[in-house]
């Protein structure tokens, strides 16, 4: 979840959005057993919709004009060309749904595991800015089916498992995404989504000790994730570890560059 995949709000700093609107589960504890609680509560009542974002007037013209070729176009190279294309400048404008919107038209037209992949993933970007819960449902659902078509023809792409589980872990059979995750692992321990995403839902789910653990495992193998390296300081911070914390936070400082990250890893350092 990389990126966008995963934005998670902490302190107010936007970084995986899905993270507090999951279920809150227990993944990981030490008896091996699973819990599920409802929660209701979602990051995802208030704002704007994405797609509800301003297109530039340039942009605007330029996308009729891709649009009309789209819709006339028969070669198949070409469609997938301008499917790029119109693609791009959705997600220049913040239209998520409007990218994925196209690559569905296309996939359907074309009907190749390259064409069902970008469907998929575009679905997957948008269904992690989805503010509205019906849309994250219609959005989640349209995200396996397509990447589900790919995972039939290649079952090694454990890339699209990984986003696949993660639709699954915020509908209604959140269990079925913990087991796709844990086959992610047990297939291959050190990969890197698998053990991001099992980070993250023991930090939703309160288990700030194990997640501490997955996020170890995960900059062991991948040092160079940056928001791995901070969700390990969070873990820390979280679980009393202050040193460790402290430690990790100003690692994270001398990692990023991007503003958000900084104020965040600010903050948590003036707490601790």
């Amino acid at each position: 979840m990389k990126k966008s995949q995963i934005l998670v709000l902490i302190l107010g700093v936007s970084m995986i959005a899905v993270l507090y609107s999951l279920p809150r589960i227990v993944v990981d504890n030490e008896e091996g057993n699973t819990e599920i609680t409802d929660d209701k509560t979602s990051s995802r009542d208030s704002g704007v919709e994405i797609h509800d974002s301003p297109m530039d007037a340039g942009d605007r013209s330029i996308l009729k004009e891709l649009l009309t070729d789209l819709e006339t176009e028969d070669d198949k190279g070409k469609v997938s060309k301008l499917s790029d294309e119109i693609a791009s400048l959705y997600i220049k404008a913040g239209k998520f749904d409007s990218a994925a919107y196209i690559f569905d038209l296309v996939a359907v037209k074309l009907e190749t595991s390259e064409s069902w992949e970008k469907a998929g993933a575009a679905y997957y970007e948008a269904y992690t800015f989805a503010l509205d819960q019906e849309k994250v449902s219609l959005l989640a659902e349209k995200t396996r089916t397509y990447l589900g078509k790919v995972l039939e023809k290649d079952p090694k792409r454990l890339d699209l498992k990984t986003k696949m589980a993660m639709t699954y872990v915020s509908s209604a059979n959140p269990m079925q995404g913990i087991t796709m995750l844990r086959e992610v692992l047990e297939e291959d321990p050190t990969n890197e989504d698998g053990l991001f995403n099992m980070g993250v839902l023991s930090m939703q789910s309160g288990q700030y000790k194990r997640a501490g653990e997955r996020f170890e495992e995960l900059v062991k193998h991948h040092p160079n994730n940056v928001e791995g390296q901070f969700y390990l300081g969070v873990s820390y911070f979280e679980s009393k570890q202050n040193n460790k914390a402290k430690q990790q936070f100003e690692l994270v400082e001398s990692m990023s560059k991007d503003p958000m990250v900084l104020a965040s890893v600010e903050s948590y350092l003036e707490r601790l």
